[in-house]
């Protein structure tokens, strides 16, 4: 057959159609296939995703069919995956098995048939039967690309180990409850008071004690009004130093005074900040502790200042061997100088410190010799040394540790002691030789009667034998001895009761015995401070004899007084009547009665009636003199004003005093007072002592006489500045007229006038002392009630 070319050429372009169609075919297939690998791998790979996620899909439609991976099963304790979701209880009518429960199946249902009707969302919890698996499930509305038809879609997510961290975190979150509510019931029981502030500083938290101590009503109120427990110290506040405390992230501790209960009380304040969660803070009342320190300091201070006063050294180390203390006999023991006190050596250095100063014994190796005394810090006992210095220094040194660690050195300088006791075994010695040689019997017996000491004489006048006394014997034993010798036995209980009273009573009582070959012993008894009795005895036979001779001597003297009192006043009388017979005739030839004299008779005359006037006051005082040593001098009694008496005095003896070329000053208050007492023999008294002064002035002397009132006592001091007198001197001026030795002869020694006056301002009731010394003057002081 023979084609055209037209259809040769429609079937080439057919044929050529129908391959490109092909081509286009295979590539398109291609394609989709590629498409379709792709996929497949996609969803292989979402499928795995879904596999290994922490949650799985439960895809449940409106016709109760679910859709599942097998993990779900799995979780859910079933072989495979059910087709209803009612199946899920594992489809046993025992309800064994895996799967969920009925009650857990049947609020699964309901919240999924809530969600398809009217698409809301849901949460619960189940555990399958018969495992611990804790399951989330998480449901909603299926998107209409993954099932479209109204189906609900349930998230289930493992979370059986959040789960058990849970119920451990709720375990410990309520066992954190329970130790803050316990905590809390501490802080709100405890004594102190605590409070909490916020990061701002404001009061947060107090407890009942805070509330307490600030007087509040109640926490709630005491937090509102901010009440703070410790007022403003330095200008800052309890806020702004919680603040601080919070600021530097660091505790601040502080002692403040605080009015808790209207007293004042001394707390110890702490703020400590906590983070960022604010400051907290507490108060210890520490008065009592404060008041204890106080008395210790008191107690050391008194102790310290105690053991300055003891002659003993005291020092004390610490648990380093370090100087806390030294007395002062210790510092001059050891020749310390105050400047060591301010910064205290350790006991080494101090040890170098006293062997410079030579205060140590001389050792031949100083360092081990040191190294030995450091020892006793640890040693179990006291240790006791003594110490001798290079010059002659003794110490008795004792060392005491102290339970902590420390030491307490004593150092006594026995030098003294050492020295008292060889003196004490000279005057042991000195003591016995004594005894032995006293002209006295001399026994010194214990409180029990037993005799102690003795010297050769007290066995001689009582005639006992020595070896007897040897033996310390009792009082009673020498007693049946003693009363062998006297001529009344009897009388030897009296020397036994003498010892008894001095050892026993402690009272001294004495007595007399007569011995058989007629002697006369006297003894006494004296009780000593060692709580002996010392018996003395005394030979006074002979004495007795002279006794005898003194009385019949002292009736005869005091004869002789009394014949010598009544001749003096017997003199005085005769003496007085001739001369006041011859006083009144010169005054009647000075008045010219007798006829005009010459100038050498009125001279005469004058120096008659002079003479009279001074024998007259003789014969006066020889007179009071007398009665006053006899005890019969009378006295008037008149009111006396003393400072007229006094100036009239100096008055009448101006010309003499002119004459002799004295000055006189009187000086007083005119208002000294007055006295009761004879005003003329008072006159005379002080009289005597101007005309004293008068005449132990030289020319151009000076004489004082001042006048002054005392409490209830008034002073005449009458001083010259003449030569004076010494001590022997004054006190034979004082003497006046006395016995000779012998007692056969007046003694006439500077006068009457000083030792008259004295007795006349003695009978007045008052006194007069006399001061005076070689170029000072005389001074003689009356003192007057």
């Amino acid at each position: 057959m023979t084609l055209t070319p037209t259809a040769a050429m429609l079937i080439a372009l057919l044929l050529a159609g129908w391959t490109i169609a092909a081509a286009w075919a295979w590539q398109s297939a291609r394609r989709r296939e590629r498409k379709a690998e792709a996929g497949q791998r996609q969803a292989r790979r979402l499928a795995k995703m879904v596999d290994e996620s922490p949650a799985l899909p439960l895809l449940v439609r409106a016709d109760g069919k679910i859709e599942a991976p097998q993990r779900l099963a799995n979780w859910l304790g079933l072989e495979r995956v059910p087709q209803f979701l009612t199946e899920l209880d594992g489809g046993r009518i025992d309800g064994g098995g895996g799967g969920l429960t009925r009650e857990q199946l049947e609020q699964l249902s309901e919240a999924v048939r809530r969600t398809q009707k009217t698409a809301a969302p849901f949460r619960m919890v189940v555990t399958p039967r018969g495992s611990n698996r804790s399951l989330a499930l998480r449901g909603h509305l299926a998107d209409p690309a993954v099932s479209p038809g109204g189906a609900a879609l349930v998230w289930v997510f493992d979370f059986s180990d959040s789960e058990s961290e849970l119920v451990q975190l709720r375990a410990e979150a309520a066992r954190a409850r329970s130790d803050f509510a316990a905590l809390v019931g501490l802080i709100e029981a405890a004594p102190m008071p605590m409070w909490f502030r916020a990061p701002d500083g404001a009061l947060q938290l107090v407890n009942h004690a805070y509330v307490s101590a600030v007087a509040g009503k109640d926490a709630r109120a005491v937090v509102a009004d901010g009440v703070e427990l410790v007022e403003s110290v330095d200008g800052l506040t309890a806020k702004q130093v919680a603040l601080q405390a919070a600021a530097k992230q660091l505790p601040i501790e502080r002692i403040v005074a605080a009015t808790i209960d209207g007293a004042r009380r001394a707390l110890r304040v702490s703020d400590l900040p906590l983070g960022e969660e604010g400051i907290a803070g507490y108060a210890v009342d520490i008065e009592d502790m404060e008041e204890q320190a106080r008395a210790f300091r008191a107690f050391r201070d008194a102790q310290r200042a105690m053991l300055d006063q003891l002659s003993a050294g005291v020092a004390q180390f610490d648990a380093k061997r370090q100087l806390t203390f030294a007395n002062q006999p210790f510092q001059r023991l050891f020749a310390l100088k105050p400047a060591v006190m301010l910064d205290p050596p350790p006991f080494e250095r101090l040890l170098d410190m006293a062997r410079d100063a030579g205060r140590v014994p001389e050792a031949r190796d100083f360092p081990a010799w040191r190294r030995e005394r450091v020892a006793w810090f640890l040693a179990s006992a006291a240790q006791e040394e003594a110490w001798v210095l290079a010059d002659g220094t003794h110490l008795r040194v004792v060392a005491q540790p102290l339970p902590d660690g420390g030491m307490l050195l004593i150092a006594e300088d026995r030098t003294e002691q050492l020295r008292l006791s060889a003196v004490r075994d000279t005057l042991l010695r000195t003591r016995t030789a004594t005894f032995d040689s006293l002209f006295e019997s001399v026994a010194v017996f214990a409180p029990d009667g037993r005799l102690q000491l003795w010297n050769r004489r007290f066995a001689a006048d009582w005639g006992l034998d020595e070896s007897h006394l040897d033996g310390h014997p009792r009082v009673d034993s020498l007693l049946e001895r003693i009363a062998r010798r006297l001529a009344k036995p009897v009388k030897a209980k009296a020397v036994g009761d003498v010892v008894r009273a001095a050892t026993l009573d402690r009272k001294q009582t004495g007595g007399r015995a007569l011995l058989a070959d007629g002697r006369t012993l006297e003894f006494a008894g004296v009780p000593l401070p060692d709580g002996n009795g010392l018996l003395t005895v005394l030979d006074i036979t002979d004495s007795q004899m002279a006794e005898e001779a003194l009385r019949e001597r002292n009736a005869a003297l005091e004869e002789a007084d009394a014949m010598k009192t009544r001749f003096l006043a017997n003199m005085s009388y005769e003496f007085r009547t001739p001369l006041t017979s011859i006083g009144g005739f010169a005054e009647l030839l000075e008045a010219g009665l007798g006829g005009d004299l010459s100038d050498q008779g009125k001279e005469y005359v004058g120096a008659i009636l002079t003479s009279v006037e001074r024998l007259g006051e003789q014969i006066e005082s020889v007179l009071d003199l007398s009665q006053s040593e006899a005890g019969m001098l009378p006295l008037a009694r008149d009111e006396i004003e003393l400072f007229p008496l006094v100036t009239k005095l100096v008055e009448d003896r101006a010309q003499r005093i002119r004459d002799a070329g004295l000055s006189l000053d009187l000086r007083g208050d005119r208002g000294v007072g007055r006295i009761s007492g004879d005003r003329r023999r008072l006159a005379r008294a002080i009289g005597h002592v101007i005309d004293n002064a008068i005449t132990a002035t030289p020319q151009g002397g000076r004489i004082l006489v001042e006048l002054s009132g005392r409490k209830g006592h008034a002073q005449i001091v009458i001083s010259d500045n003449g030569p004076g007198m010494d001590a022997a001197t004054l006190a034979r001026a004082l003497d006046g007229l006395k016995l000779t030795a012998d007692g056969k002869m007046v003694e006439r020694r500077q006068g009457l006038g000083l030792p008259l006056a004295r007795q006349l301002v003695e009978a007045h009731g008052g006194t007069m002392t006399m001061h005076s010394e070689p170029g000072q003057g005389t001074a003689a002081i009356i003192e007057l009630p």
